[in-house]
């Protein structure tokens, strides 16, 4: 699948905003068309979000072993782009979803106090 620059950099916003707004199983479908459209280092990243947007749409689901399972790939796709890769706040963002994993993680599960909503984008 061959995507042009401005087609895909539109798909990323798109899926930034879909993954803000906590439409992650949205998010997961533009993020996914992109990593496998991509060649090379950015082909990771995309995994990434891939992963992290369906770990958080399992956490929704109260998937919370589906969650978990989906955490330590995320973490360790993105991390390669450590701390800022295109436009993003990684540092900021793994930090966010090791929070809002944490009842998968800990299987707290609703006893466990919400956490903020993990968010790509963030305001300057």
């Amino acid at each position: 699948m061959s995507v042009d620059a401005d087609e895909s950099e539109a798909t990323f916003a798109a899926g930034l905003q879909l993954f803000d707004a906590g439409q992650y199983l949205a998010a997961h479908e533009l993020f996914e068309e992109l990593w496998e459209a991509s060649e090379g280092g950015d082909a990771d990243f995309f995994k990434g979000l891939v992963q992290a947007a369906i770990a958080l749409h399992h956490l929704a689901a109260g998937n919370l072993e589906g969650a978990a399972k989906l955490h330590g790939g995320q973490r360790r796709f993105l991390a390669p782009f450590l701390p800022h890769h295109r436009g993003i706040d990684l540092v900021r963002f793994l930090g966010e979803m090791q929070r809002a994993l944490a009842p998968a993680l800990d299987r707290a599960g609703a006893a466990a106090p919400p956490a903020p909503r993990p968010r790509l984008v963030f305001p300057a």
